[in-house]
């Protein structure tokens, strides 16, 4: 039976930025659909129990093998896990993507989207879902790898609008890179080429300062590292969380992670509707 509130229409008068609201669906029924998508996202992520470990495990496996195997080896002015964990939470979002964009391909290729749209359901509700259940699984990620860290040795020195501000940017940045894994998915036409898709993502973390500082790289590569997306987000991460001078960099954080919002949302909504046209 099909829920009701997949079925009425009620009339929409906030003005919706993304695009991501057909013109005749109110605010709260496009919100009550994207819930309802994100619950069946992370109720396929439970039964993939393989693909659900690897993505929280991964993390935890990649930050022990930088403490314990090369943080001897590099020098960054402090206790190497001290300084990696900020780089490994930003990592998180950037394994976790390939979840999302198999997913979202998987939806394209099997047939289920005539379904939804047969009741009702808008392609924004279903990759919105997506997003969303991307989100939370990254949460869950980070909880994992923060706790771990604090086993290991790190010591967060941080006050509470800070560790706000830290968490806040971190959720921002997951949801840009969950649009990114969302569109990527769009892309491709398998689930086993979106996955390859979204390995630039998961590098993305390791041309940056996550790992090691930037002034230790080749000159060449000091430029693309000082200025792509995860940069900022490190160091606004890092510094929030030890109590060391964040500058400017959690705005630069915060400019990007709302253009790849912004265009990537407004990229899915046109693939979206070129695939199923």
């Amino acid at each position: 039976m099909h829920d009701p509130m997949l079925l009425e229409r009620p009339s929409r008068t906030t003005p919706d930025v993304l695009g991501l609201v057909p013109p005749e669906v109110s605010i709260a029924r496009a919100a009550r659909l994207w819930l309802i998508m994100a619950q069946r996202c992370i109720r396929l992520s439970r039964r993939n129990i393989e693909a659900l470990v690897t993505s929280l495990a991964l993390p935890v496996m990649v930050m022990v093998l930088f403490v314990y195997l090369f943080g001897g080896a590099i020098n960054t002015g402090t206790r190497y896990v001290t300084y990696v964990v900020p780089g490994v939470l930003v990592l998180c979002t950037g394994m976790g993507s390939a979840n999302t964009a198999v997913a979202v391909s998987q939806d394209m290729t099997t047939g289920i989207i005539d379904r939804f749209r047969s009741m009702d359901v808008s392609g924004a509700a279903v990759l919105s879902g997506h997003v969303v259940a991307s989100v939370v699984r990254n949460i869950a990620s980070t909880v994992l790898v923060l706790g771990v860290a604090l086993f290991i040795g790190f010591r967060p020195h941080v006050g509470v609008s800070a560790g706000l501000a830290a968490i806040g940017i971190l959720l921002v940045f997951s949801l840009a890179i969950s649009w990114v894994a969302a569109t990527l998915g769009l892309l491709a036409g398998s689930p086993e080429a979106a996955a390859g898709f979204t390995l630039g993502l998961g590098f993305l973390p390791y041309p940056s300062s996550a790992f090691v500082r930037i002034a230790t790289m080749p000159h060449l590569l000091q430029g693309f590292a000082r200025h792509q997306p995860v940069t900022p987000v490190v160091e606004s991460i890092r510094g929030l969380l030890l109590g060391t001078p964040v500058g400017s960099d959690p705005w630069t954080a915060l400019a990007w992670c709302v253009g790849l919002v912004l265009v990537a949302a407004a990229a899915s909504r046109a693939l979206f509707s070129r695939r199923t046209a």
